[in-house]
């Protein structure tokens, strides 16, 4: 009689031991993740602190504008059925690769729901009432502000010219530094600065502007090796440059500010990963001759702050 080598025990085995080393990449660097014991969170912080002052008749204390957004969480699930004859024969070596791959479906969720959001933001509401990627932002005293710009790079200093799909290098970093330069200039609901202390951004490209992208950086960073400057720096900021292959857009990118400590999206979980399995006792197996893996989680997205963010179109 047949005795199986494998079973649902061990598939679970290589599930979580191809979980020891997750890696949130870009995700870390332009989201918040934060915990939720709810159907719902609500986030009040959406607005500014107050700044520091001369102590001149005791203290003003100020709260914070009424800015408030609502995330609720999804249940989200993901399923995998593995014939039982298949662990029988032993496919170990093809088992441990398709696990590894499940395993991270957990964590590359997040950069699916990400994804999304940045696809949407030109046209999906903040917690503001604008669009997230917007030409009339306004937050108190702040004037109106815009993070929906364009570059025309035919009117830039350079001495290659290409086209919208396809910039020159010189292009690409003007136009990347030219989003910076909005974020730099974004004031807070009192008229200050907010972004002053801004020194690290990721730029979001799509699979057209990778390459232009990243040889607008590494040209920068080749010249500073050779003079022996920071090598990761573009003038006095570190930038990093992902390309998304769910974006898109073909003449635009977004920059965000990835070293501040609230950020332009906001990642929100209920519950871990978890795994459920109708293993080879089940009448699943009995009827099918397989067993099934599911993993599921609760958790949600959306924007956080609009003014962590630029959205740059080149014409």
């Amino acid at each position: 009689m047949d005795q199986s080598l494998l079973s649902s025990r061990a598939v679970v085995g290589m599930y979580y031991a191809a979980l020891e080393n997750p890696s949130s990449g870009w995700i870390g660097r332009v989201c918040n993740r934060f915990g939720s014991n709810q159907a719902s969170e609500t986030y009040a912080f959406l607005g500014q602190n107050p700044r520091m002052r001369e102590w001149i008749g005791g203290r003003q204390a100020k709260g914070l504008r009424g800015n408030s957004m609502t995330i609720a969480n999804k249940h989200y699930e993901a399923t995998l059925e593995i014939q039982v004859k298949d662990l029988r024969r032993d496919k170990t070596p093809q088992l441990r690769a398709r696990m590894a791959e499940f395993a991270q479906e957990g964590d590359a969720h997040w950069g699916t729901l990400a994804s999304a959001l940045i696809v949407a933001a030109p046209s999906a509401l903040c917690y503001d009432g604008q669009y997230f990627f917007d030409t009339a932002h306004v937050e108190g005293d702040s004037g109106t502000q815009d993070n929906d710009i364009t570059c025309d790079i035919s009117a830039l200093p350079a001495a290659v010219h290409g086209v919208v799909t396809a910039p020159s290098i010189e292009e690409m970093q003007q136009a990347i530094v030219k989003g910076i330069a909005q974020i730099l200039s974004f004031k807070d609901d009192r008229g200050r600065p907010m972004n002053s202390q801004a020194r690290s951004f990721t730029v979001t490209v799509p699979i057209g502007l990778y390459i232009p992208a990243l040889a607008a950086v590494n040209a920068v960073r080749t010249a500073a090796m050779q003079n022996n400057a920071n090598p990761s720096a573009l003038g006095n900021f570190n930038i990093n440059i992902e390309m998304l292959p769910e974006l898109t857009w073909t003449d635009s990118f977004a920059v965000w500010r990835d070293d501040s400590p609230i950020k332009g999206i906001i990642l929100q979980q209920e519950t871990d990963v978890q795994t459920k399995m109708k293993d080879e006792s089940s009448e699943f197996a009995f009827d099918n001759d397989a067993i099934q893996m599911g993993i599921d989680a609760w958790r949600g997205a959306d924007y956080g702050l609009w003014q962590r963010a630029c959205y740059v179109t080149m014409i």
